[in-house]
């Protein structure tokens, strides 16, 4: 919901009592959030519950816990008002929890949507919501969800099929697939079922075992979502980057292990939808060059709804074929916040980063 509700910029007075948080919990000011208190890295040396503050995100990971200033590279997020006493937060046996600064003058002025109608609304960005109805599910259909967590994807799928069918949601990641597990149940969705599993190795290595879990016999799902581990460059609000370009190269082997594992565990006729939330060519366009080349059986296919830009050159990939792809771009003029224009005819441009491709096995 960034391209919605983000994109009111409001003239907020810096104060001169300042806290400083960790990027992490900057970016989730810029989404709606308050300010918890695990996330206060320094703060004025006397705060008291009521005190009015400024908050500024600590870029460069460099505040020292527990500091009263702070001299570094930081961004302003907004005012707020404390929940509690510095003491409460540096100086307490107990860990800290619950909410430190209460935000009322945020910098961008985007509601929290957090306990709105949990059992009926489910808040996902705007492309992961259009990779659903990419993939297209029908009732009665057996999915799946390679990499599912936190469980977004899953759920919409399965809300498109009218909970008619069944979608299988792998993750490798044990206390993730929990979370999947408990959102399927907040939503009252019954045809999600769960596994911890390795994605890469869900392939049977004996066809003829049947099993209802991992690893299934090829060829046992009608439509599979790849949305693929990746660099997360396109993610937004996004305070600060720390990974080296060893860490975002070393994705793409690991996206064409779990491609040929969706190749392999997808029936004849049925739908591969690849998708990442990253900006990079070798991710995205590269990515899918790669598989058209590595596995015949495989043609892109228009999407629908394509309210995304068209693919980016330089993969070698033709004209005709980029226009197949959807990519959303995390970058923002401030020209493009005065606009306008309908939601549909910004969308590949007022939201995060995003790629989908759209693949049938023949």
């Amino acid at each position: 919901m960034t391209s919605l509700f983000s994109r009111v910029v409001r003239a907020v007075k810096q104060l001169s009592s300042e806290v400083v948080v960790g990027a992490q919990c900057g970016s989730a000011v810029l989404r709606g959030a308050h300010v918890f208190t695990p996330g206060i890295i320094a703060s004025p040396k006397y705060m008291k519950t009521g005190d009015v503050v400024s908050v500024f995100s600590d870029l460069e990971g460099k505040c020292t816990r527990g500091a009263t200033s702070f001299q570094g590279k930081t961004a302003f997020v907004g005012n707020g008002v404390s929940e509690v006493e510095r003491s409460s937060i540096f100086c307490s046996d107990k860990p800290a929890k619950g909410v430190g600064i209460r935000m009322v003058e945020p910098l961008y002025w985007s509601p929290s949507f957090d306990g709105v109608l949990p059992n009926l609304a489910f808040l996902q960005n705007l492309p992961s919501v259009v990779v659903g109805h990419v993939l297209g599910p029908r009732p009665g259909e057996r999915i799946l969800d390679m990499c599912a967590a936190p469980g977004g994807k899953t759920c919409h799928i399965a809300a498109i099929m009218g909970d008619q069918g069944e979608v299988v949601a792998l993750d490798r990641i044990r206390n993730k697939i929990d979370r999947i597990r408990q959102n399927a149940q907040m939503l009252h969705l019954r045809s999600v079922k769960v596994y911890c599993f390795n994605s890469t190795q869900a392939v049977s290595s004996d066809p003829a075992l049947q099993t209802e879990g991992p690893p299934f016999p090829p060829e046992s799902f009608d439509r599979v979502l790849l949305d693929a581990p990746c660099s997360g460059l396109g993610q937004r609000p996004n305070m600060a980057c720390t990974w080296s370009l060893k860490e975002i190269c070393s994705y793409q082997p690991l996206q064409r292990n779990l491609f040929h594992a969706a190749v392999r565990l997808l029936k004849k006729g049925g739908v591969l939808v690849y998708s990442t939330c990253t900006v990079t060519l070798a991710e995205n366009e590269e990515q899918v060059a790669w598989a058209l080349k590595t596995f015949p059986c495989l043609t892109l296919q228009p999407q629908e709804p394509h309210i995304g830009g068209e693919g980016m050159p330089g993969a070698g990939l033709a004209p005709e074929q980029l226009r197949l792809l959807q990519r959303f771009s995390p970058e923002l003029t401030w020209d493009q916040t005065q606009t306008t224009a309908p939601l549909h005819c910004r969308a590949d441009k007022d939201t995060i980063g995003f790629f989908i491709a759209k693949f049938l096995k023949n």
